[in-house]
């Protein structure tokens, strides 16, 4: 079988493997398009293949529709949407497995138990983090600040502002509209392709329930001198601390110079033009601390939510160790740590690792370690030499791409790990493969020991 042994969570809740009671819960997070048949998506297609002469309302829903594809539903209509998704995703999942010799556990001819969605405490304005491109508007201008319609293989992006978004806060709307405003009276043009030349890219803003809030600038310095970039970094701090953008009250104001389409702080440093190096959030009754490109559930009181779930399944006990594998920030395993006897959390991000650090000394916890590097580099090695004769949870949550075959070999033979919580925003993608790659499937599961069950639950998004 291919997981005989494996769990997972994903950011789409849903629960596999075990013949226990499975966990569907709806999230509101990543805003990822909903499957909804090849039909849709070929209207959706010739909607992106026609001219920019609509109207802004039509831009608006088009944004809307690929963004927030159930928004037009009441919310109970969207959870149902999403179950009926989440029963596809099992469904391939157990074809999947009955033709690698698995077998079917529960009456309803899944490989699995399905329960209900989970609905969120918040459905709108949720979003703790927003990613604003800049790129050529309805109207043609380049200077456009907001999200994607169209894509770029079809050459047809249009570049659309949040204004009428139900699921970006006020917030983080008035920052990007000053930012808007800023590039517009800037000499400089906009960087839509990077040998087209131009320098100002894209906008994230985080905020927090404590009304902090962080504006990331990222700028193509092209071929531009170091007084030439100082000038524009003042202009843009004198723009936020006393211009017109002082309306927005950051508390965080960070510049990223790069030539790169994604670029790590490693790679080129966040350089604080004002304010505080962070923003600090509260998550079951824990202080967070939050660094620029530390990742970070995007809806505060849906991750309350899901970690709650998370301790529930886990079935942690004083005696247990928890592997916490991309803990970003620590969040998980910290919000369990006075439950368990030691966490151990992996990052490859440096600075959320620093971040995880600061999180546990000042929450007054000591029964944790966090530490920095790749995934596929740092597991293997942990569980090879394992020798504690504790049981082991293991926590996964990845990115949409999934986890290394190193990290998932090195999982599955590990006899210690009696539990297993693998969390993903996008069952139906790489996580999948991380579950049904033939390499794996040949890979005998742990020997069985008294007590051992998998489990597998898939976070499933909320669309607003």
């Amino acid at each position: 079988m291919a997981l005989p042994h494996a769990s997972m969570l994903t950011r789409r809740c849903l629960r596999l493997l075990t013949p226990q009671p499975v966990l569907l819960s709806s999230l509101p997070g990543w805003d990822c398009r909903q499957p909804t048949g090849e039909r849709a998506a070929k209207r959706r297609r010739k909607k992106d293949r026609e001219g920019c002469s609509l109207p802004a309302s039509s831009w608006e829903e088009r944004l809307a529709d690929a963004v927030t594809p159930l928004w037009r539903l009441p919310y109970q209509e969207q959870l149902q949407v999403k179950y009926e998704s989440l029963r596809e995703v099992l469904q391939t999942l157990t074809s999947h497995l009955l033709e690698l010799g698995g077998a079917v556990q529960d009456p309803s001819g899944l490989c699995c138990p399905l329960q209900p969605v989970v609905p969120s405490p918040t459905i709108n304005g949720y979003r703790n983090k927003s990613t604003f491109s800049v790129n050529r508007g309805p109207d043609g201008n380049p200077k456009t600040v907001g999200l994607y319609v169209g894509t770029g293989r079809a050459r047809n992006i249009v570049c659309v502002r949040t204004d009428h978004m139900k699921n970006t806060p006020l917030q983080h709307k008035q920052v990007a509209q000053c930012y808007e405003q800023f590039i517009r009276r800037s000499l400089l043009g906009s960087c839509i392709l990077f040998h087209e030349g131009g320098h100002w890219r894209e906008l994230v803003v985080r905020t927090s329930q404590h009304g902090h809030t962080m504006a990331i600038v990222t700028f193509h310095p092209q071929q531009l001198d170091q007084e030439a970039l100082a000038a524009q970094k003042a202009l843009l701090r004198e723009f936020f601390t006393c211009g017109p953008g002082a309306e927005c009250a950051l508390t965080s104001l960070y510049f990223q110079e790069s030539t790169m389409t994604r670029c790590s702080h490693e790679h080129s440093p966040f350089q604080l033009l004002h304010g505080e190096p962070h923003i600090f959030e509260d998550v079951l009754d824990l202080r967070f601390r939050i660094s620029p490109d530390a990742f970070f559930q995007v809806n505060t009181s849906g991750a309350e939510v899901l970690y709650r779930v998370v301790r529930e399944l886990s079935q942690a006990a004083g005696d247990t160790v928890l592997l916490d594998v991309c803990c970003g920030t620590g969040t998980i395993g910290l919000s369990l740590a006075r439950h368990v006897s030691k966490v151990i959390g992996v990052e490859i991000v440096q600075k959320a690792i620093e971040d995880a650090r600061w999180n546990a000394a000042f929450n007054g916890i000591s029964n944790c370690e966090f530490h920095s590097g790749k995934a596929e580099a740092v597991i293997p090695a942990l569980l090879s030499s394992w020798e504690d004769a504790r049981p082991l949870v293991a926590v996964v949550n990845p990115s949409r791409a999934g986890i290394h075959h190193r990290v998932v070999k090195a999982i599955r033979s590990c006899r210690a790990i009696r539990r297993l919580l693998y969390i993903s925003c996008k069952p139906e993608g790489e996580a999948m493969r991380n579950f049904l790659d033939p390499l794996f499937s040949r890979l005998s599961p742990p020997s069985s020991q008294p007590g051992s069950k998998g489990v597998v639950v898939l976070q499933h998004h909320c669309f607003v």
